[in-house]
């Protein structure tokens, strides 16, 4: 199994991060916005009737994969591609290691813009370096080394290439992001989930909110500048029980000892 980043790496540094948990709705909007993946979601899970146990299952996984022993690590990763196995269509295969890359890349930059928004400066050498820790991970998902873009400037310009081209919601993916941005959860007005709403809109490429429809006018402007001066205060000032996510305070314990 080829090493993964340890203490002192950017990527512990980043991924331990609770406020990273903001990006969430992101990357999940990022990913249902290529039609095949959109088609494997809604024909293989339960995500238009609970999207945040997904969101969950892969939060829980991905710690494992950053923080986890090398039994866990190489579990987490036998789970994943146990379920990708399965997930098979008439046009797609959650196997393709092309949409791999795109789940991975979703990831990857939702952590970066969440934790450059939300927590402190990213210098563009961490980005790199947060960039080229990552790949271990992918690899373990079934991600061909050779796929990976080589420095994290050949990262953003897939990105960008991928956002102009093949990722476009269609009508099935708009009806996932949906269920993220309004969980169907009886008995909460949707007044509730309007924070989250704006956060997410505000962290999305520009060009993907509009296609998914998301008002962006004054209100949630200002909602979203807000939440962009007050998080990180709140995230500086909280205590490491709250501001550190559990599997890294604990590996970090474990790690200690």
């Amino acid at each position: 199994m080829e090493e993964l980043p340890g203490p002192g790496s950017v990527a512990w540094r980043v991924n331990r991060e609770a406020a990273l948990l903001l990006g969430g709705g992101r990357a999940l909007l990022m990913q249902v916005a290529h039609p095949k993946i959109a088609a494997g979601v809604a024909e293989h899970s339960d995500f238009q009737r609970d999207p945040m146990a997904r969101l969950n299952r892969t939060l829980e996984l991905s710690l494992a994969l950053s923080f986890g022993t090398a039994a866990e690590v190489r579990s987490a990763a036998r789970q994943i591609n146990r379920v990708h196995e399965g997930v098979v269509g008439t046009d797609y295969s959650a196997l393709d290691p092309d949409l791999l890359l795109w789940v991975h890349a979703t990831l990857v930059d939702s952590a970066i813009v969440a934790y450059r928004t939300f927590v402190g400066p990213l210098s563009p050498v961490e980005a790199d370096a947060y960039y080229q820790q990552t790949k271990a991970g992918g690899s373990l998902l079934g991600i061909p080394k050779a796929r990976f873009p080589r420095r994290f400037g050949d990262f953003r310009e897939y990105l960008e290439a991928m956002l102009a081209g093949p990722v476009q919601p269609d009508a099935t993916g708009r009806r996932l992001a949906a269920a993220v941005l309004r969980p169907p959860i009886r008995k909460l007005p949707p007044f509730l989930f309007l924070p989250a709403r704006v956060i997410t809109a505000g962290l999305l490429p520009e060009g993907l909110r509009a296609a998914y429809g998301l008002s962006w006018g004054r209100t949630s402007r200002t909602l979203f500048a807000a939440a962009r001066l007050t998080i990180p205060r709140l995230v500086a000032a909280a205590p490491e029980r709250l501001r550190v996510v559990p599997q890294a305070r604990q590996a970090e314990r474990r790690i200690a000892a």
